[in-house]
């Protein structure tokens, strides 16, 4: 009988897993957010060391890397390193995958009073999922230049999510207000309005131009040397009005300043690495790094725009820099 009570007392396993998940935003939390936003970073790297080393079609199948194996055999690899490169860059997906879960198992127990951060994993989690499909399509279609650059942006969005998830885990839960003034804030939209202007047309650029990821890829068919010149255009504007909104910031003590800070050093090493893959042929490396860059500075951008808004305080405490 005392057998019998002490089993039924004891917790089942799920309640003992659930007990050990986090209750509140702790350490645990912000290391797994942080890792799914580094690892999304990561595989924008690797994807793009793919196109630029010509081994898009390493893997000349998918989810299989050929047929009938799902990893490169033997003789591919003594062939070529192309089919190693493809297939580590796959391989990448799984991990996505397994920090989307740890993050979604994260803050299950958050999901009611942190129902902003639930959501964010969730999309996650359906983001990494949809991207090893549009991977998969990539490959289906011979590297098409737009399904590529579709590829490219589905990634740097889920950069910018995860990036989200970190800024909110320093956040209260809660109502929020508007932190900055009205013009600032309109400012700081048409900011990222331009930022998204930029890098449409910075991955054109990429599909005219010489990188297409294997030799018999086809190219998107536009003036690559005429787009490079039009994707400089709201560069600068962007960098424009990064200055104007780093200042204001500044000089007013919003804060988005911090932050403004960080993007507006990306964009001068940005500018630095576009115009120097322009004036040299544009070596792969360099290519590469623009790519990389790309990422981070929609990832700034994504912390600025949360940063226009705060959790609500008392009318006492609301700052004068709100008033337009």
């Amino acid at each position: 009988m005392s057998t019998s009570t002490s089993e039924t007392s004891r917790p089942r396993p799920w309640t003992r897993f659930r007990g050990w998940l986090p209750d509140r935003v702790d350490r645990r939390v912000r290391v797994i957010a942080w890792l799914n936003l580094v690892g999304n970073v990561v595989i924008i790297g690797t994807g793009g060391a793919v196109r630029l080393t010509d081994s898009g079609l390493g893997c000349d199948t998918w989810p299989l890397c050929t047929a009938g194996s799902l990893v490169p055999t033997a003789a591919l690899v003594d062939e070529s390193v192309h089919s190693l490169i493809e297939f580590g860059n796959r391989m990448m997906s799984p991990v996505l995958g397994v920090l989307a879960l740890l993050l979604l198992l994260a803050v299950w127990r958050l999901r009611r009073a942190r129902r902003d951060l639930f959501v964010l994993a969730w999309i996650v989690m359906a983001g990494i999922v949809a991207q090893a499909v549009v991977g998969g399509i990539t490959v289906w279609t011979g590297l098409n230049p737009f399904i590529v650059g579709f590829h490219y942006v589905a990634s740097l969005t889920l950069v910018c999510v995860c990036a989200a998830i970190v800024a909110r885990l320093a956040t209260a839960p809660g109502p929020r207000r508007r932190a900055v003034p009205r013009w600032y804030a309109i400012t700081t939209h048409v900011t990222t309005l331009v930022l998204a202007v930029t890098i449409v047309f910075g991955v054109l650029t990429t599909g005219a131009g010489p990188h297409s990821g294997d030799d018999s890829a086809g190219r998107n068919g536009f003036d690559a040397t005429l787009l490079e010149h039009v994707h400089s255009w709201p560069a600068y504007a962007l960098f424009a009005l990064t200055i104007v909104l780093a200042a204001a910031a500044w000089l007013r003590r919003l804060p988005t300043r911090g932050w403004l800070t960080v993007l507006l050093a990306v964009e001068l090493v940005q500018i630095a690495v576009g115009l120097y893959q322009a004036r040299t042929g544009l070596p792969a490396i360099a290519v590469g790094i623009h790519m990389v860059l790309a990422s981070l500075t929609a990832a700034a951008m994504t912390v600025v725009v949360l940063r226009l808004r705060a959790p609500a305080a008392s009318p006492a405490t609301v700052s004068s820099s709100v008033n337009a």
